[in-house]
């Protein structure tokens, strides 16, 4: 769609996104209404999010200010052993792909969401919290009714995990059986929590009964949390990593997290191509992309893993003199052939926010009375890059979640981003090569078919021209993976924005009934 508006706000549910217009339309601003989604997301996408999960939100302000909000999971600052703990294995089943993940109290970080809004409202918005908070607690307390992607997380993927515990099938078994098909899923104890959070702010959740129910339950059941990491935690503001491309400015996720300084190096590799001149959808484009996020988790390996915390680890990894050995594979490889949940706004002031949030697939621990189910980041293969209960005590955890925002002459021209695992950083990629290289439309970019290299495999969506996907060329070793239809598995868009002149494009992705609502 295009009109001239004074917001838009693009998200992965309808709700969740009608959540963020009512604030404009009440007064307030692209943070009021970010923050509004964020909490009407933990009703509307429950399989995906949650107020006990984490995330990250970048805003661009009208006065030009660019802070990158860390409100991701912590890790405990005492490990217990793990013969100690609450953590086992299930098969999440994509049709195509099987992929495994890991839950039960063991595998629970410290939360960040609640501490995030919070943080975030309090540092940009304009609306009282309470006002901000009214749409989440009003479609907990009456009710949401599933669209087909949420019943799809909810029953056929993350079943097991969502009612495992006696409070998950409290809100997921109301009646002693799943919840039908567009049925509707009412969470009133989450609706009393939140209620009761707006009234006396964040620190109840991290510090008051809350958190002395998850801690008594962790110390008993086989989690690590105590007390005192829940009472450390708080929100960290960062300096946006910065990088141009084709003379644009991206702004993204800098380390601790992974996945923007990936995102960064890959795109560094692509700078050196005129992908223009290879078309999209070309066998050539195809091997690029399989090529570049080869080369990318292959650098990944030297030396990034083991120095995330370093002070000045972007640099390095970003610096010419590392990129250049990459940038030869990829001259040569391309010479020899011849021929890699969100929610975006901005609003008429000029202010611009991409945000992600996560509970990964969820541990299966409600936190009784509360509604809330808490994060499994422990469990998470792609956070834990050196095996499971190998990870550092008391640092933040190195995340894929990428929200970017893309400035053209200091004003927002994309903001976008992607949910879920470490599918994000190829998804984000190829989106902001479509808009940029190929001059797509945000829609177009968003829905056009994708790929994703991991571990030798090469997984490639329908939709691009089946001769050159036939005449591909890929590495030795590599296996090639066609999928029938478009998948999940090659993570949503939650959105995508663009302005220029006053005319506004939103997408939302159809992959997971993606939504847009304007003002």
């Amino acid at each position: 769609m295009y009109k001239k508006t004074r917001g838009v706000i693009a998200a992965g549910h309808q709700k969740t996104a009608e959540a963020g217009i009512e604030m404009l339309r009440n007064g307030g601003n692209a943070f009021d209404a970010a923050v509004a989604a964020i909490l009407a997301s933990f009703v509307a996408e429950p399989g995906l999010t949650s107020a006990a999960g984490s995330g990250f939100l970048l805003a661009h302000t009208q006065n030009n200010q660019n802070i990158l909000f860390d409100f991701f999971s912590q890790t405990p600052r005492q490990k217990r052993h793990a013969s100690e703990i609450d953590f086992y294995a299930v098969e999440v089943d994509f049709g195509v792909a099987l992929q495994e993940f890991h839950i039960g109290l063991g595998s629970m970080a410290v939360p960040g969401n609640i501490a995030g809004v919070f943080h975030v409202h309090q540092r940009l918005g304009k609306l009282p919290f309470k006002v901000v908070a009214e749409p989440a607690i009003h479609y907990a307390r009456n009710g949401i009714r599933l669209n087909q992607f949420q019943y799809y997380c909810l029953a056929e993927i993350l079943l097991p995990i969502v009612i495992s515990c006696k409070e998950g099938r409290k809100i997921f078994l109301q009646t002693g059986e799943l919840i039908e098909p567009e049925g509707v899923l009412v969470m009133k104890d989450f609706a009393n929590t939140l209620a009761y959070l707006a009234e006396k702010g964040s620190r109840e959740f991290y510090e008051g009964d809350i958190a002395h129910r998850l801690v008594k339950d962790c110390q008993e059941l086989g989690g690590h949390l105590t007390l005192e990491d829940l009472r450390s935690y708080h929100t960290i503001e960062r300096k946006p990593l910065i990088i141009n491309y084709r003379g644009n400015t991206l702004l993204t996720n800098p380390p601790p997290s992974s996945g923007g300084t990936l995102i960064d190096f890959a795109l560094e590799l692509l700078a050196n191509l005129d992908l223009s001149t290879i078309g999209f959808g070309t066998a050539r484009h195809l091997e690029i992309l399989a090529k570049v996020m080869q080369l990318t988790n292959e650098a990944r390996k030297d030396g990034y893993d083991d120095n995330l915390y370093q002070a000045n680890i972007a640099e390095e990894f970003l610096s010419e003199e590392h990129l250049s050995q990459y940038k030869n594979k990829l001259t040569e490889t391309v010479n020899k052939w011849g021929s890699t949940t969100h929610i975006s706004v901005v609003d008429g002031e000029g202010n611009a926010a991409s945000v992600t949030t996560t509970n990964g697939e969820g541990s299966g621990y409600v936190i009784p009375g509360t509604g809330i189910m808490v994060n499994n980041m422990l469990g998470e293969e792609d956070l834990n890059p050196h095996g499971f209960h190998q990870w550092q005590e008391n640092v933040r955890i190195s995340s894929m979640m990428s929200p970017t925002i893309v400035l053209k002459d200091n004003q927002p021209e994309i903001v976008l981003g992607s949910g879920g695992s470490n599918r994000i950083r190829t998804a984000i990629l190829q989106v902001i090569s479509n808009i940029l290289d190929f001059e797509m439309s945000v829609k177009e970019a968003v829905e056009s078919p994708r790929v994703h290299w991991e571990n030798e495999i090469f997984n490639v969506e329908p939709g691009f021209p089946e001769a050159e996907v036939n005449k591909m060329v890929l590495p030795t070793n590599s296996q090639l993976v066609r999928w029938q239809e478009k998948n999940l598995f090659f993570f949503f868009f939650y959105s995508g924005l663009a302005t220029s002149d006053g005319l506004v494009e939103g997408a939302g992705d159809r992959r997971r009934d993606g939504a847009v609502a304007t003002y």
